[in-house]
């Protein structure tokens, strides 16, 4: 069985840094040898002087477009990305076409993943007002969790009857997502721009028309229905620091039922940034004020916000190049988020331990995810080298389908050498290997 040892790396891992190597064998961490203890013989070494070994990120948030939308993205293309960027295990979204809302639509989305996917995957079954009988048929070991829309989005799947939301969070034990924004609030205030600026409303209107009050009202329901009916809810993309006081920091991540997640955009980008960006950071939820991006790092920091994703959702740049009703929302972030949350660490906004807690450590627990999220030994080899190095951001080192990215032009303090996905090498300096899938994640239900 082919080993590979990583020497005198950095571990970042379950809080720490430790000087140390790391045996690879076959799929699996084999050794986390601490530095100055003699070292074993290997197939393959790679010497790691001078950089970060980090488990590899757990993104539970990103949407790949295949089936049906693979003009914006795809399986392939965008796992490539995700690798480049050290994602070694994704968590994709039912709002494809179809849309995954049948067991039948959901597997043949694996079959697709087990064919060309770079990156470990799993798949969300997708919640609609009349889907509860194959919603109660998925398998918690084999699929991440159910998604709720409680807010319209990319592909239209809003659940909006309160008597099929109290089905969903009284008759199913997996773990529920939920899309939490206010339909009425958002078509209230959209009307109020369209009466002042016609067709021609400004981008910067984006964070008012889906405003704090259209997602604190929405988000303030799904908690009070998970409550009710003790059901695990995980409130996606929180974009307002209002949205923080539904969680809580005084009990471990283990014992919470109600956990939530912010998105790199939100933690990057406010409202002073759309008239340069545009269309460009049009996602929904809407990125907001500076102060709910302050208030959202802040709550990652005091364990408020539990987990660190992308929302990864690309579209064309022709799509993006249209005016506000006719651009779509969402942008591709998965080759870039980790060098993002890295050059906030630069900055002295947030320590790497803390990055590499929620983007790899949390993820794993929240989902239950089996041997994955932590260097230990026995553990899947997903890890991922990281080097102090700046680069820009440029249609040359692009790796999505869609060709651009929000952070276009910027200039990154990191860099991703190498990303290994079940002990097996598939990016190192600019070049993929491509000759090996990820796998199904499986899951501690």
């Amino acid at each position: 069985m082919h080993t590979i040892l990583i020497k005198h790396a950095t571990l970042v891992n379950e809080g720490q840094q430790i000087k140390g190597s790391l045996l690879i064998k076959g799929d699996t961490i084999q050794q986390i040898i601490p530095e100055g203890t003699p070292l074993p013989d290997a197939d393959t070494v790679v010497d790691a002087t001078g950089k970060y070994l980090l488990p590899g990120v757990i993104d539970d948030q990103v949407h790949f477009r295949e089936p049906g939308l693979t003009h914006k993205g795809d399986i392939a293309s965008e796992s490539r990305a995700a690798v480049a960027g050290g994602i070694t295990s994704y968590m994709e979204m039912p709002n494809t076409n179809p849309q995954t809302t049948t067991i039948e639509n959901l597997e043949a989305k694996y079959d697709l993943a087990a064919s060309k996917s770079l990156a470990n995957y799993s798949f969300y079954m997708g919640a609609t007002n009349d889907n509860m009988d194959e919603l109660l048929k998925v398998d918690p070991k084999k699929v991440c969790g159910l998604k709720v829309f409680m807010g319209s989005s990319t592909g239209n799947m809003l659940v909006d009857k309160n008597e099929v939301l109290a089905r969903i969070f009284s008759e199913t034990s997996m773990l529920i997502t939920t899309h939490c924004e206010d339909e009425a609030t958002i078509q209230r205030n959209l009307q109020i721009f369209k009466d002042e600026y016609g067709d021609n409303v400004p981008f910067s209107k984006h964070g008012l028309i889906r405003s704090e009050e259209a997602c604190y009202r929405s988000s303030s329901k799904a908690v009070e229905l998970a409550e009710k009916h003790n059901a695990r809810l995980h409130l996606l993309h929180l974009s307002t620091a209002k949205e923080l006081s539904l969680l809580d920091n005084t009990r471990l991540l283990s014992e919470k039922r109600i956990t939530g997640e912010v998105c790199v955009h939100h933690l990057w980008f406010d409202d002073s940034d759309y008239d340069r960006k545009g269309a460009f950071i049009k996602w929904n939820p809407a990125i907001k004020t500076r102060a709910d991006k302050e208030g959202l790092l802040a709550g990652l920091l005091n364990n408020k916000l539990d987990v660190v994703a992308t929302d990864h959702a690309p579209h064309t740049l022709e799509e993006k190049q249209n005016s506000y009703f006719k651009a779509p929302s969402g942008g591709p972030l998965v080759q870039h988020s980790l060098v993002a949350m890295l050059k906030l660490a630069e900055k002295g906004l947030i320590p790497v331990e803390k990055i590499v807690e929620k983007m790899c450590h949390a993820p794993a627990d929240l989902f239950r995810v089996e041997r994955r999220g932590y260097l230990r030994p026995g553990y899947f080899a997903d890890v991922v080298l990281v080097e102090k190095s700046s680069w820009i951001v440029s249609n040359e080192n692009i790796l999505y389908k869609c060709g651009w990215s929000p952070f276009d032009g910027e200039t990154f303090t990191h860099r991703i050498t190498h990303t290994f996905v079940n002990g097996h090498l598939v990016w190192e300096n600019g070049t993929i290997y491509a000759d090996k899938t990820g796998k199904r994640l499986t899951f501690n239900a």
